[in-house]
């Protein structure tokens, strides 16, 4: 009895048309499919993104060169060289963060006493040539001057959660 359900199955083709109905199902459903560039879809304030170092309202960098977020990158791809100011704190001299080491796990981010270096929701760039992507402090700093608005937006809504 088995042998000749599976006869008829394999001559009658039913997986196909099993494949067929669920096909036919979707044809006419509408569609939704975003269309990329024109539209976008929302993203979490925890989103993991590119990298910005934030500053102080005075204008003064937050980091504090305690290299922390160098120690805990499972990527290694943080390099932090500091030095002394005359008023006795710490300062970066060299903060760089190279993009293709980066897997932007947010470690950092978590690690930092200060919030300092933080991930924004940008998630738009490429580099064309090698270097394109080890980003710089200038360049850490001039991204979170330019995205600061949407990343204090962002620390406000995810402070409950902290």
């Amino acid at each position: 009895m088995e042998r000749i359900k599976h006869f008829f199955k394999s001559f009658f083709l039913f997986e196909l048309l099993k494949g067929m109905k669920v096909t036919g199902r979707y044809l006419f459903a509408p569609k939704i499919t975003v269309h990329y560039p024109e539209e976008k879809t929302p993203l979490s304030p925890r989103f993991r993104g590119l990298h910005a170092l934030r500053r102080y309202p005075n204008g003064e960098e937050r980091c504090i060169a305690c290299k922390l977020c160098e120690a805990v990158c499972p990527a290694l791809a943080i390099t932090i060289e500091s030095e002394e100011r005359e008023d006795g704190t710490r300062r970066t001299t060299r903060y760089d963060i190279d993009g293709i080491k980066c897997i932007y796990c947010g470690f950092c981010e978590e690690a930092c006493p200060v919030d300092a270096i933080v991930e924004t929701r940008v998630f738009e760039y490429h580099g064309e040539k090698q270097g394109d992507l080890m980003y710089t402090k200038e360049m850490l700093l001039a991204f979170g001057d330019r995205y600061e608005a949407q990343i204090a937006k962002d620390r406000e809504a995810d402070a409950p959660y902290r």
